[in-house]
């Protein structure tokens, strides 16, 4: 297989080289019972092509998969994920010409299902009550069923996950506040954008707060976000990276969603609901700051959940 076209040269036009430099909103409407001192800001990451954050660490896994060979002789991109990754594998691939796996649980919506199958990636479905944690577990036992089939990323244990966001997320939320960032407020599934991204924060300024937030609940609604006590926990993950934890309940977090959609116009999904719940909580803290948090993906990905009927 000859290496595809278009990955490391921003030059050739693909929808690849589109990922990242996404815009930051203010949410003024949402924020309104907080001191005047205080702003919030979230980054919109689905408006990366493939409408999601997992855009960037999947292109840098990628990217690197194919400067460092473990792409080349027909093997196909194959790892585990609940949607927004695979979603991102499958484009890439769609893109620059690899075959894609992908290893999901069986009750991911049919939104995802669908855009993963449009792209032409295959999906394997595993137990949709083992979650996320069962798809990591299969993808790592096909892995070694069939040595030489698959360049597996691994997106919780690859350290080019976080190094995606160090890159890009964070010099972009520096840039884009003229510096100004306070704190930053983002939800943890892989962990690579926490991480990543306090890392860069804390490099150009070491006053800057940075927060995890995390469901409330062992057993939650919040797709994409880990339960680190009782799951199994990403590699790159490290809580000396970053200052504190911040919980949010899956009720709060809907409710959240509803209030942006309507406050705001900004139609989040469950983890950006989650985020921006924990921003507002934080600034109601504060006397002065600017928070930046992250939405990771859409709402438009969990319309057949009946979220707003």
């Amino acid at each position: 297989m000859s290496e595809p076209a278009g990955i490391g040269d921003v030059s050739g036009g693909s929808v690849v080289d589109l990922i990242g430099n996404t815009p930051l909103l203010r949410l003024e409407k949402i924020a309104d019972n907080i001191p005047p001192g205080v702003e919030i800001y979230a980054k919109a990451e689905w408006m990366n092509p493939g409408g999601s954050v997992k855009d960037r660490a999947a292109r840098k896994m990628v990217s690197e998969a194919v400067k460092n060979g473990e792409l080349k002789g027909g093997r196909a991109v194959m790892d585990s994920s609940s949607g927004n990754t695979a979603i991102a594998y499958a484009m890439i691939g769609a893109a620059l010409g690899f075959r894609v796996t992908i290893v999901a649980p069986e009750n991911i919506n049919a939104e995802r299902k669908k855009t993963i199958e449009a792209f032409g990636a295959e999906i394997i479905y595993s137990d949709p009550i083992e979650g996320s944690d069962g798809a990591i577990l299969l993808a790592r036992k096909l892995k070694a069923d069939s040595p030489g089939k698959y360049f597996m990323p691994d997106q919780y244990n690859n350290p080019l996950n976080l190094l995606a966001h160090y890159e890009t997320t964070g010099p972009e939320i520096w840039e884009q506040t003229g510096g100004r960032v306070t704190h930053f407020i983002a939800g943890v599934g892989t962990s690579g954008t926490i991480m990543g991204v306090s890392r860069r924060l804390k490099e150009l300024n070491s006053r800057i707060q940075t927060f995890a937030v995390e469901p409330a609940e062992a057993i939650h609604g919040l797709e994409g976000l880990k339960h680190m006590e009782t799951s199994i926990v990403p590699g790159i993950y490290d809580p000396r990276g970053f200052d504190e934890t911040l919980f949010v309940s899956t009720e709060d977090a809907y409710a959240m969603m509803e209030s942006m959609v309507r406050r705001e116009g900004i139609f989040g999904g469950h983890s950006g609901g989650a985020a921006v719940c924990a921003a507002v909580r934080k600034a109601q803290s504060l006397e002065s700051g600017v928070i930046v948090t992250v939405l990771p993906d859409s709402g438009l990905r969990y319309l057949s959940e009946k979220l707003w009927w």
